[in-house]
């Protein structure tokens, strides 16, 4: 071992970039090069200089190494640092199909996949960690992951009892991929990194990665699964405050209750090594590193602990290295020695690790939850050890259902890029929480007959909360007997009747389950999808997660004050982490017809995981029953949940005024079928869309045909929020004698600019006056012959408004009642002023359709235009 000298406090600082890699074809090389990268290192050297952290001279930059390379310097640093010893890594990375590993890629990786995938070239997280503790004699260790995957490693450094030297920093989340951003300029975490690291008077560690966060959040960055991207930090309580900066370079040893200096304290005393252990540590590395391959062949040769990432040449994968040593000591089991503390002088084995997945709106209550256990009496043992470890992320709830569903395969084993559950949710889970039962039997009712992953819920929910309509204070009913018992609709209808400007917004019913338990109230009985969907349009895509709406309203005032959210009910309780923006004060309303959230917990057993299948049974049963219990309970009244029996509140002494105490009734939880159709209904009517152009092509329409405003020019002008995929035709409405309209572009789809030169060839002012009522009619009968298959559907009419008896009378009766019963919303766009004035026959129309009348009071052109966006998938 190395001699125990004191030696003179000295810094050291390694920085590794791996953008060069030697090994980039299939089947076996890694993703490809990551020219972003190449920019990293020189730019942070420049500014640990500049800040002051470092002298030029301490820092070692190691560009693109190899294995042995990286091993030899790495070793060299650690062993002469005494001070501060900082260590960055960016490169590729990949984890196994459990999860529970990173493995470190340096320049000459492979990746062998298959049943038991093995990563070459690589190394482990957890060997480094165990190993660095016990070389490095640092006073305190900072290491830096820009990377892929970079918060997989905070729970490595907490299995780990002398990891208060070690301030652990990562780009990301765990189970997150990012991009590496643009090949000319650094790594987005690192760019912002090397910018905060020059501010004045230098800046401690807390600070950094607080400010990171807000950079972040600031340049709306997101990861590959379009989720927010959020720096982590890992720290001993009091290690955060070492400073970084032009004040100096003292970096504190901290005691547990992160007090002293390293000048004033003394080391924190190191763990004696085995004898075996002592003697390998003098043994060649050639020895060691055969051990090393071997021990890491071995962890991944058992059945169903095989599995990895398989490249994707369209994304680019970065993982961190944080502390690379001596190549010898990688893996030969430096970290069983080293143990997990308990009490006294025990060593504990590392525990076993859980992987629970969950909703996204419902990950922060259970990471809580999780968080609690670990520490419980449940999950340690009478010698202070930990019996489980716990990892919770969340996914997009439908993304997970289709994968149970059809996938099991691809995600214990991915075989291919288009398919890949691993890489697009995350590990293979252990538990499942999905936020209704409904999601389960979606799951069981459509599962693969081969399916590798069996389902095993439990028969109650751990808890519920309603989904409400949150409302503006200014904007609640009065009386409050209006504040339940009603449809979403007749509600959403009440509070449009209050406020003509009120609007409505509901997260991703394809994300979150909250979002999709609110659709099944906005299409109501009637399965009326274009109305509910009218009900909650917006400009752009919803937000995410429920979370993310109520911290998105406040970006504009004057939305924040006039907007209803659909949310679960706890999140008006719990509150959401907004970055302290101040948001309007809402009142809840219990709409009778949209179910609640009640999370189940789901065992989820994979085919060929019997090894340590007894082991892990008890572990998740554990946790079930400490959720199920007190200790559950306890978190879910905090975060503002019901009881899933009573439905009252879990937290008898709540007092939100933004919630009921008891809301009668409170809808049940939701049926299969209802999501089901309610999420097919969702996607059908977001893809493709229908729409039947009527152009008024008769006379009186003369003075209102030419430039861009005119009919045609309106027409024209809509057609770019239409794409390759949607179908739509054009008829010019005139009754020549051989009908009221002719065709001016047939139904299907169209290339645009086709369709534009069909309608600039065809389309002209005809001597002849127009008939709307028989063209409505057909108008609705071209329609329906199309099918009732849920995709979007709109009827747009130009006009001049001059209908005459036309549209008068039993003829106006027959239009309305078909417009009420076809389902298919009629927009009217009125070239004049008035025609959309109340009672006109254009508004009529309109409003028993379900659709809008446009005219000289609106902005035509732009509103059409909105109108198609929300039918068509076009690019405009």
């Amino acid at each position: 071992m190395q001699p125990e000298d004191a030696g003179e406090p000295m810094d050291r600082a390694l920085l590794v970039g791996v953008s060069d890699y030697r090994f980039t074809k299939r089947p076996h090389g890694v993703p490809g090069k990551l020219p972003a990268v190449e920019n990293n290192v020189p730019v942070l050297h420049e500014a640990l200089v500049r800040a002051g952290v470092f002298a030029d001279e301490e820092i070692v930059p190691l560009q693109s190494p190899d294995f042995a390379e990286a091993a030899r310097e790495l070793q060299r640093v650690a062993r002469e640092a005494r001070g501060l010893l900082l260590v960055y890594f960016a490169g590729h990375g990949a984890i196994p199909s459990g999860g529970d590993e990173l493995y470190l890629q340096l320049r000459d990786a492979q990746v062998f996949a298959g049943e038991h995938t093995v990563f070459n070239g690589a190394v482990s997280f957890s060997d480094l960690m165990g190993t660095v503790l016990v070389t490095s004699r640092a006073d305190r260790i900072v290491v830096v992951l820009d990377c892929c995957f970079a918060g997989n490693a905070a729970r490595v450094w907490e299995h780990f009892e002398d990891k208060r030297r070690v301030v652990l920093l990562m780009s990301v989340q765990a189970n997150h991929r990012i991009d590496a951003g643009d090949p000319g300029t650094p790594t987005p975490y690192t760019k912002n990194l090397a910018e905060l690291l020059g501010e004045e008077d230098g800046t401690t560690v807390s600070r950094l990665a607080a400010r990171l966060r807000e950079r972040m959040a600031e340049q709306k960055r997101r990861t590959l699964r379009n989720e927010p991207w959020e720096p982590q930090l890992r720290a001993e309580a009091g290690a955060d405050a070492v400073k970084l900066g032009k004040e100096g370079r003292e970096v504190p040893l901290l005691e547990p209750d992160g007090t002293g200096t390293s000048g004033t304290s003394p080391r924190p005393p190191r763990r004696r090594l085995p004898a075996w252990t002592a003697a390998l540590w003098r043994r060649p590395r050639a020895l060691a590193a055969a051990w090393s391959r071997a021990r890491r062949r071995r962890r991944h040769s058992r059945p169903g602990a095989g599995g990895g990432t398989r490249p994707s040449r369209r994304i680019l994968f970065r993982l961190a290295l944080p502390v690379l040593l001596a190549l010898g000591m990688l893996g030969v089991g430096l970290y069983g020695p080293l143990g997990l503390a308990g009490g006294d002088d025990t060593h504990c084995a590392p525990p076993l690790e859980l992987r629970v997945l969950t909703d996204p709106d419902l990950e922060e209550t259970f990471r809580t939850a999780a968080d609690a256990y670990l520490t419980s009496d449940a999950n340690t043992t009478d010698a202070g050890c930990r019996h489980t470890g716990i990892t919770v992320h969340s996914a997009g709830s439908s993304d997970v259902v289709e994968a149970l569903r059809r996938h099991t395969d691809a995600w214990k084993e991915p075989e291919g890029d288009e398919v890949n559950p691993q890489r697009d949710i995350g590990p293979q889970p252990d538990v499942w929480i999905p936020g209704s039962r409904a999601e389960v039997d979606r799951v069981l009712e459509e599962q693969d007959t081969d399916a590798v992953a069996e389902l095993e819920p439990a028969r109650s929910p751990l808890a519920y909360s309603p989904v409400v309509l949150a409302v503006p204070d200014h904007l609640a009913p009065e009386p409050l007997n209006e504040v339940t018992g009603r449809p979403l609709t007749t509600m959403i209808d009440a509070l449009a009747g209050r406020a003509e400007d009120a609007a409505v917004r509901r997260p991703d019913p394809e994300f979150t389950d909250s979002g999709l338990l609110a659709t099944v109230g906005l299409y109501g009985d009637t399965k009326d999808v274009a109305g509910g969907e009218r009900m909650v349009a917006q400009q752009g895509p919803p937000s995410p997660t429920a979370g993310d709406l109520l911290c998105a309203l406040p970006d504009d005032d004057a939305v924040d004050d006039r907007t209803a959210a659909l949310v679960p009910e706890f999140l008006l309780v719990s509150g959401v982490d907004c970055e302290d923006i101040t948001r309007v004060p809402r009142t809840a309303l219990y709409p009778a017809d949209v179910p609640g959230m009640d999370p189940v917990f789901v065992r989820v057993r994979w085919d060929d995981g019997d090894v340590d299948a007894t082991a892990r049974d008890a572990s998740v049963a554990s946790f079930h029953d400490w959720l199920a219990g007190d200790g559950g309970r306890e978190v879910f009244a905090r975060f503002g949940f019901r009881d899933p029996g009573t439905r009252e509140p879990l937290d008898e002494d709540q007092d939100v005024d933004a919630v009921k105490y008891a809301p009668s009734p409170l809808d049940e939880s939701a049926g299969r079928n209802e999501m089901e159709q309610a999420l097919s209904a969702y996607q059908a009517y977001g893809g493709p869309g229908r729409v039947l152009f009527l152009l008024d092509s008769s006379g009186s329409m003369a003075d209102l045909w030419q430039g861009p405003s005119g009919g045609p020019g309106l027409l024209r002008q809509t057609l770019g929020g239409l794409g390759a995929d949607d179908e739509y035709g054009a008829w010019a409405v005139a009754d020549t004698g051989d009908g009221p309209y002719e065709t001016l572009l047939g139904f299907g789809t169209h290339v645009r600019e086709d369709a534009e030169r069909s309608v600039d060839e065809r389309a002209r002012v005809r001597d002849a006056s127009a008939d709307p009522h028989a063209a409505l009619l057909a108008a609705f009968d071209e329609m329906e012959d199309r099918g009732v298959d849920g995709r979007p559907q709109l009827i747009v009419h130009i006009t001049d408004g001059q209908h005459g008896a036309h549209l008068s009378g039993g003829r106006l009766t027959e239009v309305l009642d078909r417009a009420g019963a076809s389902r298919v919303p009629v927009t009217v766009a009125v070239l004049g002023s008035g025609g959309c004035d109340e009672g006109r026959p254009d508004r009529r129309i309109a409003e028993v359709s379900g659709g809008r009348c446009l005219d000289a009071g609106d902005d035509v052109g732009a509103a059409l235009h909105d109108e198609i966006a929300r039918i068509g998938t076009g690019d405009d």
